[in-house]
């Protein structure tokens, strides 16, 4: 074989690895080096003679004496002499198949970033700060709360800090204090951690030369490209040190990377290299290049690589030889058969199997946030000059214009005059009364606590307005006239609604549920097919801040991530406020149930609607409400008041302590910052006898004595049926957190509180079926909206790549081509879900690129051991509050008796509304989740072709009374309940019939708005790439195959992503 290679050279071609030892073996490892595994293989062409210069040579000999070769081989590592090849280079003038000169600019980030914009290669919007020495003040850099401005370019947190020294692989990234501030640290591997997380650190470096570049949000995947030639690329995908930074291995503990796909590149610094893309709406953008860098343990890339280098070396010196590959490539290595991981097809499971023909098309959950704190506010008239003049410090100076604080720095202006005005009575007006003067100088006390509490302002969990009551004219200071000067002004402070560690450590473990038992493949499957790019993935969120962090606790037990949830939140979490926040639009209906709920309760009165038969008790107006529920607040309220008087005497005795300390001394903090990535509790403030978490008693005894004063008006008489919710929650919060301070009659009035909210939260929105639903499809219907699309979307993807796979069966190989550019050219439903900016503004719901925008990229089945390259999986998920999941459930369970579906039946069944209505609360991480499967076995246009299934969960709903389980107050976590079917065994709910009914309620496709500026990226694929990626056929390697995906890869060619062996972003 060795010889019929050789024939027609009188002379073998002489190729000399000029490179460290280091690079060409990787010690007694079973897999020799990538560098030695491509040089074995040229050398069995037969037409070709290795010589290695070794180190010796390189850095010792003088390059007149080093071995005289036709091509070089020669790249750059550390302790490598550059210059003495480029002599030797010089001097011999061999092929060079990377020209050195080229290799010095990567070792300035700035050089290298001017050479990919000289040829037009989309990369990162960025600025340069240069220092002369360190710490050098400049004049065009400014450091903000939440940004940094260079030359008058600002980039809002999260940004990327990367020194220009390209050696140097400290690499930060810093969030925003939306996103509870923090910075991550980005570098080489050691061990199996490439990033870690500060969550102390906020303001930047200031000791050098930096590169402060605009976060591109990637899914929590990025994508290696290795290049050999001009027409030949290889993709890794590989889990993002951003996210988490543990490196995936496989048992024999190699890193687990994705083999994306092959294609046509066009690289402009060097022949063979390596860079990172950072995948960010449909679009690529470099983010770094590196030298001379080879795939580790892919026998078909050595292979590849091998043929290119081959072809290259033979056209350089000896042209009138065939570089075709040879039908047989001469070499006897076979790739190592690595096990294929079990992803089963997989039936439902919860209503029955429908076959081994049905696959699991998409995964829908709509889930309520874990559990918190009470949610708290504190209203007060001020008219302290400090905190008018604060006002007017950031509303810009407009006397009639509220003010939002919110900004650490906003919060501590606020907390430094509170501190000096809390001991001292209120100057400038007359009291109209004693009393009043200590109600204002306990709440301003209040506002002191909550300020202090956390020991630093994160900004995610408290805020202030500062509303403008009254004004007077007084003169200006320059004496021109006159100008308007606030003399008071409403003060509301929200806080509290905090994510417990409880909450995190049930959204991780729901997250944990999800990826074990959602998806085919029994636990592994999921990571298999998210690491694949077969799993399209996004997370939405509402603007709340525990919202925010269960999406990010619910995101590290679903992907198996580890460390803090802040660099997850960033990276993996899309804000949606207008689709996920909210009562306004239901507002007008929801005040008339609660007036109507207030009658019966007072009152006593119930009406049956005639709607329905007797056999079903949900449909009579306040159903669940107890029979006697006017009888039980009076005992409420002085249940109540007994709770708020323990808890009085308790803040007394820590006022008293306070008392004796200076005003700026406060009990060691409840650090926030950790505790945001905590799943256990405070074990050191349980030991100490003080509340769990950050409450103090102060803010405890505030807590309870609002509830007590509007719950029961005394001098009225009157009961306010609405704070029901709110007496509940304190009460289920203090016994499951606060147990260890054993306060009488706490678990009386629990169980009285409890009886009356089982009855009064799913009234208050509506209090009959017909109200439900009115109210329901008001506050869902963007959700409802968003929800009908990702099915039709995935419908009609799998519809696609159906006639596809079909026409591809039925046709020739040569045609093959042609089919893959018919289906870009098909029409698509476009809407598909949001956009990303960085963290610190919301997103919209938009509508895709269109099809030819989209830049197509392959998974390739061989690369990657994937045995099921078709399976691909749409999850969607949204987190929202308790008013989102029963708006949602209503509209399920009562679209049937909407005047437009008369006769139609719900698509709940009898006995899911049965189920329902035995269900008094939807509890902490309840969810509803539609999953859609495809039989493929059924014809394409028959409506059974795909099923949906709904289940849903009570979430936490275990009263902390009912369990004898001391694990349950060790741990102060309270177990998930599992999913429930809302259909009977074997039904079939198919999505003709889902849309059907649904279509009335929600938002029509047509008035989501469409996209306004390109924005960041929320999920791994558009619909057609994602297609081409599961469709794709290993195609045979040659010039004319590859020119054919040239257009599919031309943006890959100046995309972008991150290593996590170089720890880039």
């Amino acid at each position: 074989m060795e010889g019929e290679m050789g024939e027609g050279l009188k002379k073998k071609i002489t190729i000399g690895v000029c490179v460290m030892e280091k690079k060409v073996k990787c010690g007694s490892e079973a897999f020799s080096g990538p560098m030695l595994q491509i040089l074995e293989r040229l050398q069995a062409f037969g037409e070709f003679e290795i010589v290695h210069f070794g180190d010796k040579v390189i850095l010792e000999e003088p390059i007149e004496r080093w071995p005289i070769c036709d091509c070089l081989i020669a790249f750059y590592s550390t302790g490598y002499p550059l210059g003495r090849a480029e002599a030797y280079a010089s001097l011999r003038k061999p092929f060079l198949v990377n020209e050195l000169g080229q290799q010095h600019l990567l070792h300035d980030r700035r050089k290298v970033y001017e050479r990919l914009e000289m040829f037009g290669i989309p990369i990162p919007r960025y600025a340069l700060v240069n220092r002369e020495f360190p710490n050098q003040e400049l004049d065009y850099f400014i450091e903000g709360e939440d940004f940094v401005e260079v030359h008058g370019n600002r980039f809002w947190k999260p940004f990327v800090e990367k020194p220009v020294d390209g050696d140097n692989h400290s690499i930060m990234i810093y969030y925003p204090s939306s996103a509870g501030g923090g910075m991550k640290e980005l570098f080489r591997k050691v061990g199996n951690r490439s990033s870690e997380f500060h969550p102390e650190v906020r303001r930047v470096r200031r000791e050098g030369s930096y590169i402060y570049e605009e976060f591109m949000p990637t899914g929590g995947t990025d994508v290696k490209v290795y290049t050999v030639g001009p027409e030949y690329a290889h993709a890794e995908a590989r889990k993002s040190p951003v996210v988490d930074g543990v490196v995936m291995r496989n048992h024999d503990g190699k890193e687990i990377n994705c083999f994306l796909f092959r294609s046509d590149i066009l690289f402009y610094l060097l022949q063979v290299c390596g860079f990172d893309l950072l995948r960010c709406e449909g679009r690529s953008y470099v983010c770094d290049v590196n030298g001379w860098s080879f795939v580790k343990n892919s026998y078909k890339y050595y292979d590849d690589a091998a043929c290119v280098l081959r072809k290259m070396f033979l056209d350089a010196k000896a042209p009138h030889l065939s570089s075709t590959i040879p039908p047989t490539l001469p070499w006897k290595v076979s790739e190592p058969v690595q096990p294929l991981e079990g992803l089963t097809r997989q039936g439902s499971g919860i209503i029955g199997a429908f076959g081994q023909a049905e696959e699991l098309r998409c995964v829908i959950a709509v889930i309520r946030h874990g559990d918190r704190t009470p949610k708290q506010k504190v209203k007060l008239k001020v008219t302290e000059e400090k905190l008018l003049n604060l006002m007017l410090k950031y509303n810009g100076g407009r006397p009639r214009t509220e003010t939002k604080l919110k900004s650490a720095v906003q919060l501590q202006d606020l907390l430094d005059a509170t501190r000096i005005l809390v001991p001292r009575t209120r100057p400038g007006r007359e009291s109209d009364s004693e009393a009043e003067d200590i109600e204002h100088a306990e709440k301003l006390r209040q506002v002191k606590a909550v300020l202090e509490e956390g020991g630093h302002f994160s900004g995610i969990y408290r805020k202030v307005q500062l509303k403008p009551l009254k004004w007077v004219k007084v003169p200006k200071i320059n004496g021109d006239g006159e100008e308007e000067r606030p003399t008071e002004a409403l003060m509301v402070l929200k806080y509290g609604g905090v994510l417990t560690h409880a909450g995190r450590k049930q959204a991780e473990e729901l997250g944990r549920y999800f990826r074990n038992n959602m998806y085919p493949g029994e636990g592994t499957g999921l990571l298999r097919l998210h690491s694949t790019y077969r799993h399209d993935l996004k997370i939405y969120s509402s603007d709340e801040g525990r919202v925010q962090m269960s999406a990010a606790a619910f995101a590290k037990g679903l992907l198996d991530l580890e460390g803090q949830l802040t660099p997850i939140l960033v990276s993996l979490v899309s804000k949606d406020s207008s689709m996920l926040d909210g009562l306004d639009n239901a507002s007008i209906e929801i005040k008339e149930a609660k007036a109507r709920l207030s009658e019966i309760i007072t009152l006593g009165t119930k009406a049956v609607h005639n709607i329905g038969s007797p056999e079903q008790p949900w449909m009579v107006d306040g159903a669940g409400l107890p029979p006697n529920a006017s009888e039980l607040l009076p005992k409420l309220a002085k249940l109540t008041k007994k709770v708020t008087e323990q808890v009085r005497i308790l803040a007394k005795d820590e006022d008293e302590e306070l008392a004796e300390t200076s005003a700026y001394d406060v009990i060691p903090p409840y650090d926030q910052a950790k505790a945001l990535g905590k799943t256990n509790i405070d074990v050191d403030r349980i030991a100490a006898g003080l509340p769990c978490g950050s409450e103090g008693f102060l803010l405890m005894f505030a807590r309870w004595r609002k509830l007590e004063r509007d719950f029961y008006n005394e001098r009225k008489g009157r009961f306010d049926i609405t704070q029901i919710p709110d007496v509940y929650d304190s009460c289920k919060y203090d016994l499951l957190h606060n147990a260890h301070l054993n306060l009488e009659g706490l678990d009386e009035l629990f169980k009285v509180a409890q009886l009356l909210a089982d009855g009064v939260i799913p009234n208050e929105y509506g209090i009959n079926p017909k109200q439900k639903l009115k109210i329901g499809s008001k506050i869902a219907r963007r959700l409802l909206g968003k929800i009908l699309i990702d099915l039709r979307n995935t419908s009609d993807e799998a519809i696609s790549v159906a006639e596809l796979k079909s026409n591809q069966e039925s046709n020739s190989a040569s045609s093959t081509v042609k089919d893959d550019t018919d289906y870009q050219s098909k029409p698509h439903s476009k809407i598909e879900g949001s956009r990303r900016t960085s963290f610190t503004s919301d997103v919209s719901m938009d509508q895709d690129d269109d099809e030819d925008k989209e830049t197509k990229y392959r998974l390739d089945p061989k690369y990657a051991n994937v045995k099921t390259p078709d399976r691909h999986v749409r999850t969607r998920l949204y987190f929202t509050s308790e008013s989102h999941i029963h708006s949602l459930m209503n509209v399920l369970r009562y679209c049937n008796i909407d005047e437009s579906l008369q006769g139609e039946p719900s698509l709940v069944s009898d006995n899911g509304l049965e189920r329902l209505y035995n269900t008094r609360e939807l509890d902490y991480m309840s969810y509803i989740v539609l999953r859609m499967f495809e039989n493929t076995e059924v014809a394409l246009e028959d409506p059974k072709r795909f099923r949906i299934e709904m289940t849903f969960s009570r979430g936490a709903d275990l009263s902390p009374l009912e369990s004898t389980d001391s694990w349950l107050h060790q741990e102060h976590t309270l177990p998930i309940m599992g999913p429930e079917r809302l259909q009977e065994v074997g039904s079939c709910l198919t999505m003709e019939t889902m849309e059907k009914m649904m279509r009335p309620f929600a938002m029509p496709p047509e008035d989501f708005p469409p996209p306004s500026i390109p924005q960041g990226f929320s999920g791994y694929f558009s619909k057609s790439a994602a297609v081409l990626e599961r469709l794709v056929n290993l195609w045979p390697f040659n010039k004319h195959t590859a020119v054919a995906v040239a257009a599919a890869a031309a943006t890959a060619a100046g995309g972008g992503s991150s290593s996590t062996s170089n720890g880039k972003h």
